[in-house]
């Protein structure tokens, strides 16, 4: 039995008093529930192809609008996640903004004359940034189109779209809305939902890759719940995630997962791949773990080998792995860089992966989390961070 279900078979009071009643569940589900979250996009797929022609989707080219993909923290990660494939099935301009930052800077990032969809990202749908951008935009700028997923039919911003002419809500099961603090089904399933709307036109062909990443998650949480355990048992305090494409986006929520549900006790930092060597490589030393989402593509991989392999010749760290795509064939020759393959039937193209790949993230943060003593249910024991982000003043 691997170490996840050992966890999820724990009597209630076993898993009441590791403070892990909700999270290794919510880990443990994500496969099941992705094929859910693409059935009940499916379903709603011609009003979703009507409003995004209405929101100027199928205009020539020069004409469409810019997406914004919003959220804060792993919410935004989402974006990060999503964009380059969004932005070569839809053909126009995407790009990922925090809430964070809209919240400070809402002037600055809207042109005069441009043509908008926001499609905002929010597990409660009650984050306070999200709410107060989303109320601006609809007050000052009602011409901007708004698309808000969510996991909470009850959260503000599902209310406040709710009936708009130039809106439209999507609720996910109410499953994908965890209970511990880490957003983990919710994470993944938003992605799901975000991959779901790139083929708002192309319905059979991501039916066939949801499928696919679907066999992928279910055949990797084992193995990879296996090594993030055997990895908790050196405790490393420092971890360094990277990735190149979308695979940035894994990186940069799995290094989240690992610090919050570790209360900051491993401190974790995310690179996009080739970043890393300017400058922030000197962060490296015996004491950190190093994990890079390795991309099947060629040309991309090439540049990902030559900098795992400059690590391993100047030994800079204490233990390096590779994640890598479904599917793959033949693995690439490193000296002393554990390779970590979900397996399945049909290889996974990159831009599809980031819900397999964090799988990998989250398993380390629990099973880190557990070791430290914390209980990853709520693992922040002084409250420095709490399940919904609690309201700021708004000015």
């Amino acid at each position: 039995m691997n170490p996840l279900t050992r966890l999820i078979e724990l009597t209630a009071a076993e898993k009441e008093q590791l403070g892990a009643v909700y999270t290794p569940r919510e880990i443990a589900q994500q496969p099941g529930t992705w094929l859910r979250t693409w059935n009940l996009i499916k379903g709603q797929l011609p009003a979703i192809r009507e409003f995004l022609a209405s929101a100027g989707m199928n205009n020539p080219l020069a004409q469409r609008p810019t997406v914004y993909l919003i959220g804060a923290g792993t919410s935004d990660y989402i974006g990060h996640s999503l964009h380059l494939l969004l932005r070569q099935q839809w053909q126009c301009e995407v790009v990922p903004v925090s809430s964070t930052n809209l919240l400070t800077d809402f002037s600055e990032y809207l042109l005069k004359d441009r043509r908008y969809l926001w499609i905002s990202f929010s597990r409660s749908g009650d984050s306070p940034e999200g709410v107060a951008v989303l109320e601006r935009a609809l007050a000052d700028h009602p011409e901007i189109a708004h698309l808000v997923v969510s996991c909470n039919a009850e959260g503000r911003m599902s209310q406040m779209i709710r009936g708009k002419a130039n809106g439209l809500g999507i609720v996910l099961e109410k499953e994908t809305n965890d209970q511990g603090l880490a957003m983990t089904s919710s994470f993944t399933n938003m992605v799901i939902a975000g991959q779901s709307l790139a083929h708002a036109w192309s319905a059979d062909k991501y039916e066939l890759i949801v499928d696919a990443v679907c066999e992928a998650g279910r055949a990797f949480l084992p193995v990879a719940a296996e090594l993030a355990e055997k990895l908790a048992d050196r405790m490393y305090p420092r971890a360094c995630f990277i990735g190149s494409g979308l695979q940035a986006g894994t990186a940069l929520e799995s290094s989240l997962k690992l610090l919050e549900l570790t209360a900051g006790k491993t401190k974790t930092m995310s690179q996009a791949t080739l970043a890393l060597r300017h400058g922030p490589m000197a962060a490296l030393d015996k004491e950190t773990l190093f994990v890079s989402f390795l991309s099947t593509q060629p040309s991309r991989q090439r540049y990902e080998l030559d900098l795992i392999r400059e690590i391993e010749r100047k030994q800079l760290v204490g233990a390096s792995l590779a994640v890598l795509g479904c599917g793959t064939k033949r693995l690439p020759q490193l000296e002393s860089t554990q390779i970590l393959a979900p397996q399945g039937a049909w290889p996974i193209p990159d831009m599809y992966r980031p819900a397999v790949d964090t799988l990998f993230g989250q398993l380390l943060g629990l099973f880190f989390s557990l070791k430290y003593g914390l209980r990853p249910d709520t693992p922040s024991p002084n409250a420095a961070i709490t399940r919904v982000v609690q309201p700021i003043r708004i000015y």
